[in-house]
């Protein structure tokens, strides 16, 4: 009867140092988490303004064009034409 209790006992020591094991790994792998979700999301803010560059630098390069400057002109004086005849409301 002894033995039982004492292997019991021995058994349940090993449990709870498994436990609080698998406690502390899990609070190291929560920590890994959140810094993986901070890298993630620093890298999508990354990839946006990358983004909005490579759409700027799409424009402007479309502008610049020698087969577009034409239309890149015809544009921007429609533009002015547009805040032109906005301002001249605006002083009504």
């Amino acid at each position: 009867m002894m033995q039982v209790l004492d292997d019991l006992s021995q058994n349940v020591h090993l449990l709870l140092e498994r436990y609080h094991a698998l406690q502390q790994e899990n609070v190291l792998l929560q920590e890994q988490i959140e810094q993986q979700r901070q890298e993630l999301i620093r890298t999508h803010s990354e990839l946006l303004n990358i983004q909005q560059k490579n759409r700027r630098l799409a424009t402007a390069n479309a502008m610049t064009s020698a087969e577009n400057v034409e239309e890149a002109t015809k544009r921007i004086n429609a533009l002015i034409a547009q805040v032109d005849r906005a301002i001249a409301a605006l002083k009504k």
